[in-house]
């Protein structure tokens, strides 16, 4: 397995900041600036390097096909290395000196955060946030809209496949930041809505605190779990999975999809045999539906490979150009946001979109995937 070659994106233009080229716009043509602060490095480098490209790929269909409809997009994407200070910091620098129009693609959860926040301070828009708490669905959050099902739609579909196999005693292993902090909200309100066992153990961890993750994993593995779900990167969710598997364990992983495939399998190579991981985009394999067809049409005219990450980037920054298509050239903040509030059933070639914040969709479509010891995904 390969991620997008996503260190090939730019072109030779630094990691810091990649700007999406395009030829010169014909007078009265409205240029569309998305602003994305992104992971290009980092702990998260090598999902939102996938998520960047499959991006950019979309935004250069949207405006080959769009040439002379008078809108064309233009993807600013800048560098934060998964720190939600550094997100922030760019959110303001993108809708400021940048003039974006909005910001697009913020990929991990306090940074998606970070950027709501700013984008409702400028009166702007935040869409498709990678990995977002489930706080920023609420309708108190209206110029927030996700195109990804929201991470208690992934824990419902984990905890309820535990239960069928008659997995009752189920532990949570999580980094302990915000992301994981929000993967654990989403698991415990699972278990109430489904009325299931409480969560037997749950041990949240430093991002590469090693020490710490060994007597987390002591604790936990001391109430016998038959499954155990983990909200983490892919660096803590590996050393999790071999300290347990050395120690003995022989129950069930379950991972988000956060966790990406490819770094996940970067790091753990044949271990990673077994393992359950939700995904909320359809496989990047060869396939019949429309979307998977398009995008790996796409990669055939680039330098990248196919990944989860890289298709949910390319449906992103589909779903923004058909928003700003409906709301023509002349659209204002509000208009685009009344347009995409609209958008409660957007077929994006066989992928369902609801935009509407606000509202839960437990309608989305969301798959568990296995992985074999070669790295092929299995269901």
């Amino acid at each position: 397995m390969k991620a997008c070659g996503a260190m090939l994106l730019g072109g030779g233009l630094p990691l810091s900041a990649l700007s999406q080229s395009t030829k010169a716009a014909p007078a009265g043509t409205r240029v569309v600036l998305l602003g994305q602060s992104v992971p290009l490095t980092g702990a998260a480098g090598e999902i939102g390097l996938a998520f960047a490209a499959g991006s950019r790929l979309a935004v250069g269909e949207f405006n080959e096909r769009n040439a002379a409809s008078g809108i064309q997009l233009k993807l600013l994407q800048l560098d934060d290395g998964y720190d939600a200070a550094r997100a922030g910091a760019n959110a303001r620098t993108l809708l400021g000196a940048d003039k974006a129009d909005m910001l697009f693609g913020f990929v991990g959860t306090a940074s998606s955060a970070a950027g709501a926040s700013v984008a409702t301070q400028q009166g702007s828009l935040l869409f498709a946030p990678f990995a977002a708490a489930d706080t920023l669905r609420e309708a108190s959050h209206p110029n927030v809209f996700h195109v990804r099902p929201g991470m208690i739609d992934e824990a419902l579909k984990i905890v309820r496949q535990c239960a069928t196999v008659g997995q009752t005693r189920v532990a949570l292993v999580g980094d302990e930041d915000a992301m994981g902090r929000a993967g654990l909200a989403a698991v415990q309100q699972a278990i109430t809505e489904l009325k299931l066992p409480e969560l037997v153990a749950t041990a949240m961890v430093p991002v590469g605190g090693g020490d710490k993750l060994d007597a987390a994993l002591k604790t936990v593995l001391q109430q016998t779990p038959q499954a155990i779900v983990l909200v983490s990167l892919s660096g803590t969710t590996a050393n999790a999975i071999r300290k347990l598997r050395k120690s003995g364990y022989a129950g069930s992983f379950m991972a988000f999809s956060i966790v990406g495939i490819d770094p996940l399998y970067a790091e753990l190579g044949k271990d990673i045999g077994g393992i359950v991981i939700s995904q909320v985009v359809p496989s990047p394999r060869p396939s019949a539906i429309p979307i998977v067809k398009e995008y790996r049409a796409a990669l055939d005219n680039s330098d990248q490979t196919p990944s989860y990450e890289g298709l949910e980037g390319f449906i992103a920054a589909k779903v923004v150009g058909e928003a700003v298509r409906r709301a023509g050239r002349a659209f204002t903040t509000a208009s685009l946001q009344r347009v995409m509030t609209a958008m409660t059933d957007y077929d994006v070639g066989g992928f369902r979109v609801n935009l509407r914040p606000g509202l839960r969709d437990a309608s989305r479509n969301i798959d568990l995937i296995s992985i074999s010891a070669d790295g092929r995904v299995l269901r």
